[in-house]
């Protein structure tokens, strides 16, 4: 496994993401995942699934203390009257005392972000989260937020290698900010990708795991492959045994031109060029 190095904490660059797992199902797939091998489980609010995420990990054999977790407080809850008490209900579902990262899940323009961000330093400091940082915020949101002098460790953001986020990774370099890349496989538009099949067969793997691959080596990008696929989700882990040369992840980073987004809402932040 590989490690992000942020602000004195290792975050694991493979993760789990969990949007759209409910019920048993969200059990067995991160209880399957803690017992392969994996150490970072997403979830959120929104989600729906806080309450299965938290059971299988207190019922995984993998101490507490070894598992990095995040979860998001959605835009409705990000009001200074509501935000804390939103933190406190998803450790309740969790049935956990903190959760490792806690991000802003979008930004909502209706509440001031100075407000949701003073809420968001009271629940690190008050011991709910190990680090805090937010989530599909473009440059001008992140610039923003650090001139109220808050120190974020982490954006969370769709990223794949159609969509290269080149303005909002550069500014996020600079200010030490490192990226979870949600939808990290273009939700399965990688696979039959001429360019990235070509490097898969060189190394006996799938187009999917060249994908992970070119993603967590660029040293300060976690990515959060979601699947319900247990067979899916051993293939997803075994990324570390090859690595890709300089040539193949530029032929990856050129794909970059499609600028193909996935995720969108219309209430969405205006989105870097």
């Amino acid at each position: 496994m590989k490690y992000i190095d942020i602000h004195q904490h290792q975050i694991p660059a493979l993760g789990l993401g969990t949007w759209d797992l409910r019920g048993s199902v969200a059990v067995d797939m991160v209880k399957a995942a803690l017992s392969m091998g994996y150490r970072h489980i997403d979830t959120a609010q929104f989600y729906e699934n806080e309450s299965q995420v938290g059971q299988a990990i207190n019922q995984s054999e993998v101490p507490r203390s070894a598992v990095f977790l995040t979860t998001k407080v959605w835009p409705s809850n990000l009001g200074k009257s509501t935000f804390l008490q939103s933190v406190q209900a998803s450790l309740q579902r969790l049935s956990l005392d903190y959760v490792d990262l806690l991000l802003i899940h979008w930004p909502n323009p209706d509440i001031p972000l100075a407000e949701s961000l003073e809420a968001l330093q009271a629940a690190q400091e008050q011991g709910l989260t190990r680090l805090i940082g937010v989530s599909n915020f473009p440059v001008q949101l992140l610039k923003e937020s650090l001139d109220t002098g808050i120190s974020l460790s982490m954006n969370q953001v769709e990223y794949h290698p159609f969509l290269q986020q080149d303005t909002l990774r550069s500014y996020m370099r600079e200010q030490g900010i490192a990226l979870t890349a949600y939808s990290p496989i273009a939700k399965a538009k990688v696979i039959g990708e001429p360019a990235i099949e070509a490097i898969a067969q060189k190394y006996g793997k799938s187009a999917v795991q060249v994908t992970l691959r070119w993603l967590v080596q660029h040293g300060d990008v976690a990515a959060i492959p979601r699947t319900s696929n247990p067979q899916r989700l051993m293939q997803n882990l075994h990324i570390f045994d090859f690595a890709l040369n300089e040539a193949e992840m530029h032929v990856i980073s050129s794909l970059g031109v499609k600028n193909l987004r996935l995720v969108s809402p219309q209430n969405g932040p205006a989105w870097d060029a």
